[in-house]
């Protein structure tokens, strides 16, 4: 079973979802899509719209909502955002061609939540901020600035004036606004998906882990209670393609971790000041990732840093309190003058890499398809990858699945030991440079 520790804020705030609805029969499909992350839901949505009449069955091991899509901090990126760069620019052609696939993604994901009324709480084409608190990270907001004045995109330069009018806090040197950026609740926006999508011909099938996946003329999934038989899988299951015999030796597994705090009283908010909703990533990578959401359950404002390299696809117990501190310091930096609040949930989640920043997609074997190894990217890479692996198949040729098909797939790792030391040295280290990013 997939291991999701910790209580993800996105999800508890939102009212108790109705009683999960496991498969419990034998069913045939003419398509399965495994995972009802990002690129699960996408993959049902756009396989829906290329095949009106076809029946689609969706499983997910735990609760929409519960898993890696409703634990990242809801940054639906369009622009550059290589996490392994030091201001998360690459190559000029490249990033011009990859932000106009992520803006396709972005339209895509608005379009499901126009169609199934999610609102503006739920995603809204707000724009983010790179905030930068040293010296260090204001020049890497000034290079990639220059990068993006390359690729003719918008943006623009903000002093420390006008970071403290947006957050209220008096900690950041500058910040660099792009506004393509589309915010979301991420655990209201996959649930809210997952419902708008159930109907007579798709159904969406929770807690219902996929315990054996082998093919017998068309594939079979067992589950604990079911299973279903089709000719055509798409695996959106992120890291987890390796549980499936697929990959092996070949993905970097992460988690990150995310503490929310309790609702602000309305003198704690006047204290703070600010804008009632704001998102900032760091500028360096290793940084802190910091939002400000108002809405149905409150004002409050999620921290995230700290990440580890965990193959085994589990943490120790503790970890998740462990790193808490690390959001809890972060915390108190920014905002002394909400000193004694409370982080009311803590959580991590998982996330999966490759060495070579490839993606794991493709027909793996007749009928199998991967949307799998979003590279940091979940939001918009995942929901890009699983409306391309609906269309390769279903046969159909688009610019999208032509980008996508040409990144190449992931290499293959170094042996696990040199992999282990390598990795949590590396991030240690990134994590050291960061300084007050951090």
């Amino acid at each position: 079973m997939p291991c999701d520790p910790g209580v993800t804020g996105w999800n508890a705030i939102l009212p108790e979802a109705e009683p999960t609805q496991p498969l419990d029969e034998a069913v045939t499909a003419d398509w399965l899509v495994i995972g009802g992350g990002f690129a699960g839901l996408a993959a049902v949505r756009r396989l829906s719209q290329l095949h009106p009449e076809s029946r689609i069955v969706l499983l997910e091991a735990r609760r929409i909502g519960e898993g890696p899509a409703g634990r990242n901090s809801g940054f639906m990126i369009d622009l550059p955002h290589d996490l392994s760069s030091e201001d998360y620019g690459g190559a000029l052609e490249k990033d011009i061609a990859q932000t106009r696939m992520n803006r396709a993604a972005i339209d895509f994901a608005g379009e499901m939540a126009e169609a199934f009324g999610l609102g503006g709480e739920a995603f809204v084409r707000s724009g983010k901020t790179n905030a930068a608190a040293s010296a260090k990270g204001h020049r890497h907001n000034l290079d990639y600035a220059a990068h993006l004045e390359a690729m003719g995109e918008a943006h623009e330069l903000l002093d420390a004036g006008a970071m403290r009018e947006l957050t209220g806090s008096d900690y950041y040197r500058s910040g660099l606004y792009t506004p393509g950026t589309a915010m979301i609740q991420p655990a209201l926006f996959v649930r809210g998906v997952a419902k708008g999508l159930a109907s007579n011909r798709v159904r969406i099938c929770e807690d219902s882990p996929v315990t054996e996946l082998r093919r017998a003329g068309d594939w079979v999934a067992v589950t604990p209670k079911g299973r279903v038989t089709a000719p055509k899988v798409i695996l959106a299951v992120n890291g987890h393609a390796e549980s499936f015999g697929q990959f092996k030796g070949r993905l970097l597994h992460l988690f990150l971790y995310a503490s929310m705090t309790r609702p602000l009283t309305e003198d704690e908010a006047a204290r703070l000041g600010g804008a009632e909703r704001w998102g900032l990533t760091p500028a360096d990578p290793m940084g802190s990732t910091v939002r400000r959401i108002s809405g149905t359950a409150g004002k409050r404002i999620v921290m995230r840093n700290r990440v580890t390299y965990d193959p085994s696809l589990k943490i120790p117990r503790g970890r998740v309190a462990a790193m808490g501190r690390s959001h809890d310091k972060a915390f108190a930096a920014r905002f002394p003058q909400l000193a004694g609040i409370d982080m009311e949930y803590r959580w991590g989640g998982r996330l999966c890499l490759s060495w070579n920043g490839a993606p794991a997609l493709g027909e793996l074997e007749e009928g199998l398809f991967s949307a799998c190894c979003q590279n940091g990217l979940g939001t918009a890479r995942g929901t890009l990858h699983g409306m391309a692996m609906a269309e390769l198949a279903s046969g159909v040729e688009s610019e999208i699945l032509a980008h996508v098909m040409a990144q190449g797939t992931p290499s293959r790792l170094p042996p696990l030991p040199f992999t282990y030391i390598g990795a949590n040295a590396t991030m240690k280290w990134g994590e050291w440079k960061a300084g007050a990013e951090l």
